[in-house]
């Protein structure tokens, strides 16, 4: 009994105690309502505060969304509806708290509705609630639906009256609401798809293709929100729940920058840490792109995503409807596709390559994917971007290393029944590009680069395989050709192999191959190296099919390549006609095209001078002797500016080639005398030359140009018998007796030798200009001795001793000269028919071992030395004259040993 009374006591003590700590927590909880209340009241105050001011906009936009999280978190964390109900110990208290719950979200919601009556751009806001929204359950998820539905509707009804509305948020809204149209909430479901609509609704009001004719108006009275959409079918299509045709209203509805903004929030959440998310967003994307992705216009921000995400997680659950959305994207955006998959670095990974895999699987749009490609492999490898703010790269670095990529995504694509078929029709193209990266990748590859020939190499080897040319392969295998990559290539070698290969393959692509490549020489590639790479190719081409002449059109390119303002490509053109030479010099225009080569002597490169002689050479040893003829003048003249060329590697050649051509020509020598009359200056001149081979060339040539002209002057043209003076002397006295009209244009070239920097140049014209003058003196008129006199008088001022002396001597024969000249025109011309009759050999003038001699003893004595003469220098000079010129001995010895 005493038991069961303690007992009892302390039940009811106990329930005293849970009646105490209720109202305690009932007062609690009341105290919390009215302090949110409060801190709702002083957030809103805040915000519209911020309304009327001058604050920058978007400043003001963010500090107003920082105090609406904090108003959301406040409002939303707050138990339901019935726990508020259950605080109030009477109905009455019930019912004040229950106003008071309501009041609060009427608050918190009209301040969002006065936040986007001034400005429509805050209905970013509802976006942000949204996933705030989802980052936490005990929010009250359903409630924040309901405020946002209803600032939907408010916004719908702004949107109807006005059209030109600034909600640059909608696409995101859209995705963040298509998520929760799945949610398990059946209440929360609903009210994300009536949320939709209004959304849907908007975009709709700024996309007028969408609903041009709305039959009903918006009666803004309405207290029933679904009547505003009732007259849209599309969009009521997506308040039934069905996710595919949530996905179809959605790519009608919003414009492209919207959708595309849909799709890519939808593509972020496929990271989310919730399963049920990351299965939501995959199936809406697939289903979006499917029916639209025509409509996305930012491909490179959705592929770079994906390109992250997979190489986050390779095994991502969602990485089957990744790889989706990059076919479907390729169905419709082949070329942007391509492109931004081709801009990720070099080499390719795992994740890239089933990237382009996914992009393979799209067989309807293989055409256009290879034709991208192909335009890729046009462009060179390293090339720097313009300027960094120009790029849209994947890629860190600012170099275009594409065409390297390209090379090795062909590897992947080939292999493809659907694109083998299409490039067999894009051989020539392939075959052309790659050949162009062959030559790149040839040319100042780092020590980091040496593996990009092999990617090369690889495409090389599927196209060959892919176009049923087998055979090539495996030639081309036999050659040692696919190891060499492995090494530095020499580019032409490679090219020309390859083009030997296919012909002796006899590859059936050949004449499309061959169209091809003469339209791109045709049209000129847009690079120099374009055009190695089609000179070196298409000369091959030719070299193995057509062995006994050429088409006319096919040599007109080469004459165009030669006149290239690129040295390379001219030498390059130039070396394949000299290797072509025997099918060029059977073609009827070939005087045309030895044209271009001669043009090509005028080079300011001395490398495409020495190819261009070297080219005539080849033809002119092929060409008959009829047609040889007629341009042999022309020729012969273009050698002339050559003979006096700064490089010696050039004159000598020059020279040379003008004796071989005299050779050449000896049955026609009435056509070349007066030719070989006119080199003489320059080779007579140079056989003083300081240079072995170009003293050489001169005796050679020279040699042939005496004897063509039947003069005796071989024989001094021999080493042993060599003597500049009496070379001279003889050629001179030749001239004389059979060439004198030919003088007084001697003289003149040989004048502008004497303003000459080198010595032994302006040495031997004073010599040259000395004997010409005194064996044409009856041709010169007195106003030409005078000029001629004028210019010696110059020389007389050098420094070298040599040259002063024969200078001084020929001033005083050009002076006598002149006092001979008659000063009647009678008398003049009596003068010359007399010389014409009696003419006379000329003899030695200046005897320019004598001259030399006293030029170094003059001196020695102006220096005051001429013990040291006696012993060296004119002891060294008499022993020489003693030897050439006895009769001169007496006079030297006198000189030298006269007291001074």
């Amino acid at each position: 009994m005493c038991n069961g009374t303690l007992e009892a006591r302390a039940s009811e003590a106990s329930k005293e105690l849970k009646k105490l700590d209720t109202e305690e927590f009932t007062q609690f909880k009341a105290e919390f309502l009215l302090d949110t209340y409060s801190g709702l009241l002083t957030n809103q105050a805040m915000i519209l505060a911020m309304n009327s001011s001058f604050v920058d906009p978007l400043l003001q936009f963010e500090t107003q969304l920082k105090i609406t999280e904090l108003s959301f978190k406040s409002v939303l964390s707050m138990p339901n509806l019935d726990s508020v109900k259950e605080m109030g110990d009477s109905p009455e208290e019930s019912e004040n708290l229950e106003n008071l719950y309501q009041n609060i979200f009427n608050i918190f919601e009209d301040t969002l509705l006065i936040l986007v009556s001034k400005d429509f751009y805050k209905i970013q806001i509802l976006k942000e609630m949204v996933i705030w929204m989802s980052q936490d359950n005990l929010y009250l998820q359903e409630r924040a639906m309901i405020i946002i539905t209803r600032v939907l509707i408010f916004a719908s009804k702004r949107a109807k009256k006005y059209l030109s509305i600034d909600a640059p948020c909608l696409g995101l809204l859209t995705a963040e609401l298509s998520l929760l149209c799945s949610h398990s909430d059946p209440s929360i479901a609903q009210e994300a798809l009536a949320g939709m609509n209004y959304v849907l609704y908007i975009a709709m009001c700024q996309n007028p293709n969408t609903v041009k004719n709305r039959s009903t108006k918006l009666n803004d009275e309405s207290s029933n929100p679904k009547m505003i959409m009732s007259d849209i079918e599309l969009v009521t299509m997506v308040a039934q729940g069905d996710r595919n045709k949530i996905a179809q209203s959605v790519g009608q509805i919003l414009l492209p920058h919207f959708l595309t903004d849909f799709v890519w929030t939808l593509l972020k959440k496929l990271s989310s840490q919730d399963t049920r998310t990351v299965v939501e967003a995959g199936n809406l994307l697939r289903l979006t792109l499917e029916y639209h992705a025509q409509k996305i216009n930012k491909v490179s921000k959705i592929l770079d995503d994906i390109y992250e995400q997979l190489s986050g997680n390779s095994d991502h659950i969602m990485k089957d409807v990744m790889l989706r959305i990059i076919t479907l994207l390729t169905h419709t955006s082949p070329k942007k596709v391509i492109f931004q998959l081709m801009d990720f670095r070099v080499p390719v990974d795992n994740i890239l390559l089933t990237m382009w895999q996914a992009v393979s699987a799209d067989s309807t749009v293989a055409p256009q994917v290879l034709k991208t490609i192909l335009s890729i492999l046009k462009g060179k490898p390293g090339e720097m971007e313009e300027t960094l703010i120009e790029r849209r790269r994947f890629s860190l670095d600012a170099t275009n290393m594409m065409p390297v990529a390209a090379c090795q995504a062909l590897c992947t694509f080939l292999p493809v029944a659907s694109y083998s078929k299409v490039v067999a029709k894009l051989f020539p193209e392939f075959l052309m590009a790659l050949m162009l990266q062959l030559f790149y990748c040839s040319q100042h590859l780092k020590d980091s680069e040496q593996d990009r020939p092999l990617y090369v190499r690889d495409a090389l080897k599927a196209l060959l395989n892919s176009s049923g040319l087998e055979e090539v392969d495996k030639a081309l295998e036999k050659k040692n050709f696919w190891d060499q990559f492995s090494q530095v290539m020499d580019h032409q070698y490679g090219i020309q192999l390859i083009a030997k290969t296919l012909s002796e393959c006899n590859f059936p692509q050949f004449p499309e191959t061959l169209h091809y490549v003469y339209k791109v020489a045709v049209e000129g590639p847009r690079r120099s190296e374009d055009s190695i790479v089609t000179i070196i190719f298409f000369a091959e081409l030719l070299n193995n099919f057509f062995k006994e002449s050429l088409p006319e059109e096919f040599a007109v390119l080469f004459r165009n390549w030669i006149n290239d303002s690129n040295s390379s490509v001219s030498k390059m053109s130039l070396q394949k006609i000299a290797s072509m030479a025997p099918v060029f010099s059977e073609i009827e225009s070939v005087c045309n095209l030895l044209l271009p080569v001669l043009d090509a002597f005028l080079s300011k490169e001395h490398t495409v001078i020495i190819r261009a002689m070297l080219t005539l050479r080849n033809i002119l040893s092929k060409l008959d002797k009829t047609i040889y003829s007629t341009v042999c003048i022309r020729i012969a003249s273009s050698y002339y500016p050559l003979m006096d060329h700064v490089n010696g590697g050039i004159q000598c050649m020059a020279i040379r080639h003008f004796g071989e051509l005299i050779l050449d020509m000896n049955q026609y020598n009435w056509r070349l005398n007066h030719i070989i009359l006119g080199s003489l200056v320059p080779l007579i001149l140079f056989l003083e030359s300081k240079e072995t081979r170009i003293v050489n060339a001169c005796r050679y040539t020279l040699t042939i140009c005496v004897t063509q002209l039947k003069w005796s002057t071989v024989y001094l043209l021999n080493e042993e018998n060599y003597d500049f003076e009496a070379v001279v002397l003889s050629i001179c006295n030749n001239l004389l007796f059979s060439y004198e009209s030919y003088i007084t244009d001697l003289i003149s070239d040989t004048l502008g030798f004497l303003g000459s920097s080198r010595a032994f140049l302006k040495r031997g014209a004073v010599i040259l200009v000395g004997y010409l003058g005194k064996s044409g003196a009856h041709l010169l008129l007195r106003d030409e001795i005078d000029i001629m006199i004028e210019v010696i008088e110059r020389v007389t001022r050098e420094e070298d001793p040599v040259i002063k002396l024969l200078a001084e001597k020929t001033r005083k024969l050009f002076k006598e000269i002149a006092n001979k000249i008659a000063s009647s025109t009678i008398k003049q011309t009596f003068r010359r028919w007399f010389k014409m009759v009696h003419t006379k050999r000329l003899k030695f003038i200046y005897n320019l071992a004598y001259t030399t001699a006293v030029a170094a003893t003059t001196a020695a004595l102006e220096e005051g030395n001429p013990e040291g003469l006696k012993e060296q220098s004119v002891k060294h000079s008499v022993m020489e004259l003693s030897t050439k010129k006895p009769e001169s001995l007496l006079k030297m010895k006198h000189l030298c040993f006269a007291p001074s």
